[in-house]
């Protein structure tokens, strides 16, 4: 499967429209995203948790990880997942301390992401602030089996 992300119009200043076409056997496919949480995916991309920050400056920033493309905050169906790679059909969680409370959320939403015909990770913070290079492994080591 090779994925490409396609290049978006700029409009007002911004880039809008962000579509992520996914070439497969059968045909093109796009990533459906609810433009309403556009706004809410650049704040929270203004104001990232430390293990946000942590994963994203160490691992994933700038191609550092296996040649890779990652964006942050991207919306994805009706939700905006921390952090995602189109040439992988990737989406890396952080999970923080609030998704004990919410883990029937979390499921329903992997259930979602995964009939889009994404991969979905979880970490949690303490994963990513106490153990950066055994999450950096451990991506390498999915990477290298698909």
């Amino acid at each position: 499967m090779v994925a490409r992300l396609l290049s978006p119009p700029l409009i007002r200043g911004g880039w809008e429209g962000l579509a992520v076409r996914i070439m497969k056997e059968n045909g093109t496919k796009y990533l459906p995203y609810n433009k309403a949480l556009t706004e809410l995916a650049r704040k929270n991309r203004r104001n990232p948790s430390k293990a946000e920050r942590r994963i994203w400056n160490d691992v994933l920033r700038m191609r550092q990880f296996s040649q890779h493309k990652f964006l942050r905050q991207k919306p994805i169906a009706g939700y905006i997942v921390d952090f995602y790679c189109a040439e992988l059909c990737l989406v890396i969680e952080i999970d923080g301390d609030s998704h004990a409370e919410t883990i029937e959320y979390d499921v329903e939403r992997t259930k979602v992401l995964n009939a889009l015909g994404l991969n979905v990770i979880r970490y949690t913070n303490y994963d990513v602030l106490e153990n950066i290079e055994g999450v950096s492994e451990d991506l390498l080591r999915w990477i290298q089996s698909q």
